[in-house]
């Protein structure tokens, strides 16, 4: 039963719109194999990429996918990061006709059972970028919870504040054409550095974002939580790629300011009463 249910996604995705669920994940642990436990138990196709791992994740969820047509596992021989992960399974997804990707974090952080809901907006809006707006619990460090301030304010800048809720947080749906041509606009976006920038350019290319609340859990590393940010490391790769974003605003701004005031006469004249 579990494996109709991923023909008929394929099937959809050949005729109109196809989703699958993509974790890139690189030495996760045990966390890894329980968040994509959940997301098959509820029947959803999950495409892992594992990007270099070391810890044996790799070859057995290889094992595992041997037993389940809806599991697809690829295993790349060195760690590239994030966001080369992500492009290495758009380039397979884009083959397949697959036009929609649903990321998720691998150490089980973002809440499955919104996974359903993220689809359906993305079928209602399919020319838009889904985004997640964490729900912060107690379980969220407060410097990373400042974090995700600090670099929203950042991305409203950089944007002319159109419309990106949180510019961090992983949990998205992605159109993955439009998401394939930044990538090809740029040679950076492929680490830490996807999740902001890829918003902040699919923006730049008017793409609209839809903004969802979901719950976001934060595990301690004796619950088996994993985590690789480095915040000097990443937070110096972020600040970089402001400082980018910012230098290439210039040659950009009278397109978006024109967009801007395009949408403000079009709400406008929805206002106007007849």
């Amino acid at each position: 039963m579990v494996g109709a249910g991923f023909r008929c996604e394929m099937n959809l995705a050949r005729s109109s719109y196809g989703h699958v669920v993509l974790i890139p994940s690189y030495n996760t642990g045990a966390r890894l194999f329980q968040t994509v436990a959940t997301i098959r138990r509820l029947e959803y196709p999950v495409w892992v990429v594992i990007d270099g791992s070391t810890d044996g994740t790799g070859e057995e969820l290889t094992r595992i996918a041997e037993h389940d047509p809806d599991l697809r596992v690829f295993v790349l021989p060195c760690n590239q990061g994030k966001g080369a992960a992500i492009l290495h399974a758009l380039h397979l997804a884009y083959r397949q006709g697959i036009t929609h990707v649903v990321t998720v974090d691998a150490d089980g952080q973002h809440s499955e059972n919104d996974i359903g809901t993220f689809i359906a907006t993305s079928r209602a809006h399919p020319a838009a970028m889904v985004l997640g707006i964490p729900i912060f619990d107690e379980s969220a460090p407060k410097i990373r919870v400042a974090g995700h301030r600090i670099a929203n304010v950042f991305a409203d800048l950089v944007t002319l504040r159109s419309g990106i809720g949180n510019s961090l947080f992983g949990f998205r749906v992605y159109p993955v054409m439009p998401l394939l041509e930044v990538f090809n606009e740029t040679r950076w976006m492929r680490r830490f550095d996807f999740d902001s920038e890829a918003a902040i350019r699919l923006s730049w290319r008017g793409v609209p974002a839809v903004n969802l609340p979901t719950s976001v859990r934060y595990f301690r590393r004796e619950d088996g939580g994993v985590s690789h940010f480095r915040y000097l490391r990443d937070n110096i790769l972020l600040g970089f790629m402001y400082a980018r974003l910012f230098a290439g605003l210039a040659t950009r701004l009278p397109g978006l300011l024109g967009r801007r005031t395009r949408s403000s006469r079009v709400n406008n004249d929805c206002r106007t009463p007849r």
